[in-house]
């Protein structure tokens, strides 16, 4: 990419690393690092042409809520302002944009993917 003048870094982060969540504090810290990350790098690699962004999941229908009860999902849902779990495909949707052209002139943001739970 150095070489090239070009590239695009995405990182996969959590809404935890932007609010941190009681009884996830290693996960919390570990994604917020990752939030870091994403500022500092693309600081560093913005005059190399290199973009570094970031994506922030809140729930998201995958196996990580295989855990949960039927009524913890619901307790999620209902602190969620769209009222519904996001999918996979909501979060590959927010990755193919900032991939895109149309995002050309971002770098350095979390683009959070919560259905409006955490602003």
């Amino acid at each position: 990419m150095l070489k090239k003048k070009n590239g695009n870094i995405i990182v996969i982060t959590s809404i935890w690393g932007q609010t941190g969540a009681a009884c996830e504090v290693a996960y919390s810290a570990a994604k917020g690092a990752q939030i870091s990350f994403v500022k500092a790098l693309s600081k560093e690699l913005a005059p190399s042409g290199i973009r570094v962004n970031g994506v922030a999941p809140g729930a998201i229908k995958t196996p990580m809520m295989n855990d949960f009860t039927v009524e913890e999902i619901e307790v999620v849902r209902e602190e969620i302002p769209m009222k519904r779990l996001g999918t996979p495909e909501n979060v590959a949707d927010a990755v193919s944009y900032l991939m895109s052209d149309q995002s050309s002139y971002i770098t350095g943001q979390i683009i959070p993917v919560n259905g409006g739970w955490y602003t």
